[in-house]
């Protein structure tokens, strides 16, 4: 498989300025998209030039359906999988050497990411004034805000803070599930939650000097099971981890208090999911960057999730008793940038070595490959990409994250029937994210 010319641009430069020039920013309503993708399709014609995506809630309506009627073009599956090795994660191998009934149903492309005006707007002047805090990239991002950091990255952390930074809209409220399935066993919920949460980076009217403290913030209500329901947390998560550290609170019904939780993020396991991911595995990675160096490794062709609508689908229709049933999820061929994350020196993780597949025309991860301590393949995650009309966007949706060495599965954010439910919203007060807000909310 042949490397895109990104993949030039590798880390080991680290300008003082990541900022591009004025006239290097030109390309973006030139060659790149107006988030840094490339504009043109490749050469066979599998992937399309992108033409403005489904830039409004009409377009995107209209694809959807569109898009539901259509048939694959071919499958992937466990005899054939070694033909197109190049295009696939090393978690998929793992599973299509497994389980003989695991396959992707890949479709005609469809490039259907787009975003608001506004949003290309802030990018396109975050092109030329966004670069790395004084204590360097993975520690904050500084001069930018109301779209990604770095359209036209020069390393991979460039990259990753991308994804930290895509866009899912200015605030949400969800209903989301999350079941389990350990190898050939019945599919087992171990959480039903209600979320709040808000993205002031995204925050209307918002210039790069006034973004606040935190780029992300979430507010989670459990209402099943039954012995956890009624208790809840709240995480904050920084743009300036040098500056400001993550912060929790966790309410506890029992005692009817809300109580300072230092934890909740990096690689501690989440309660909600067995222990089989850690907080950092929410959203393919999340949160801190500061324990990794990040190394570019290129941009390539893959075979990855795209333009599914999981929304209003069971559970069973989703898992299987190994992994996510084939038929209830669509693949396509797209460019993606590929970045490589080893631990940083002083620093201790439990997931030393993780790769990172970032879809270039969202820039949300798509999938994740994390190698143990002992260099073996542990976890393998995977997103939805689902096409939001509403938005519209494409939006990573809910994930999957296989234990590997465990055989075991994780399906989160899952927003299916009978009590899913997921609602782009206006901003929420500042309120519902303190210690007193969320004690008076609780306790009604």
């Amino acid at each position: 498989m042949a490397v895109c010319l990104a993949c030039l641009l590798l880390a080991g430069a680290h300008p003082a300025a990541a900022s591009v020039t004025a006239r290097e920013a030109v390309s973006l309503s030139t060659s790149l998209t107006p988030t840094g993708a490339e504009r043109e399709g490749n050469a066979s014609g599998t992937i399309p030039a992108w033409t403005g995506g489904a830039a409004t809630a009409t377009q995107a309506a209209l694809q959807a359906v569109a898009i539901v009627a259509e048939r694959p073009l071919f499958g992937v599956n466990a005899a054939n999988a070694s033909h197109y090795a190049g295009q696939l994660p090393e978690g998929a191998k793992i599973l299509f050497s497994r389980y003989p009934d695991y396959r992707m149903d890949v479709y005609p492309t469809h490039r259907t990411a787009s975003l608001p005006q506004p949003v290309y707007d802030a990018i396109a002047r975050n092109a030329v004034s966004a670069h790395p805090v004084a204590e360097g990239c993975r520690f904050g991002v500084a001069n930018a805000s109301g779209g990604i950091p770095y359209p036209i990255p020069h390393d991979g952390c460039e990259v990753v803070w991308n994804h930290i930074l895509a866009y899912w809209g200015p605030a949400r409220d969800t209903r989301l599930q999350t079941y389990v399935v350990f190898d050939g066993q019945d599919i087992e919920k171990t959480s039903d939650r209600q979320e709040i949460a808000d993205f002031p980076y995204y925050e209307a009217g918002l210039s790069p000097t006034s973004v606040g403290p935190y780029y992300f913030q979430r507010r989670d209500e459990l209402t099943w099971p039954a012995d956890r329901a009624g208790g809840g947390y709240i995480t904050r998560q920084p743009v300036n981890i040098a500056q400001t550290k993550f912060a929790s609170w966790e309410y506890l019904p029992g005692e009817r208090r809300v109580r300072k939780s230092p934890s909740l993020s990096y690689d501690t396991p989440n309660p909600d999911a067995s222990g089989l991911e850690s907080f950092d595995d929410y959203y393919i990675f999340s949160g801190g960057l500061d324990r990794y160096t990040f190394t570019l490794l290129g941009k390539r062709e893959m075979i990855i999730p795209y333009n599914n609508h999981l929304f209003g689908l069971p559970a069973s229709r989703i898992l299987g008793p190994h992994h996510a049933d084939p038929s209830a999820l669509r693949y396509e061929l797209h460019r993606v940038w590929i970045v490589d994350a080893q631990l940083a020196a002083g620093q201790h993780h439990i997931v030393p070595h993780r790769r990172l597949y970032i879809d270039e025309d969202s820039w949300f991860a798509v999938y994740a490959d994390e190698w143990d301590g002992n260099d073996h393949l542990w976890k393998f995650s995977q997103g939805a990409m689902d096409l939001m009309p509403d938005m519209p966007a494409v939006i990573l949706g809910s994930q999957f994250v296989y234990d590997l060495q465990y055989r075991a599965c994780v399906y989160d954010f899952a927003f299916g029937k009978p009590n899913g439910s997921f609602r782009i919203t206006p901003p929420h007060p500042e309120s519902a994210y303190t210690p007193q807000g969320m004690a008076t909310d609780f306790n009604q």
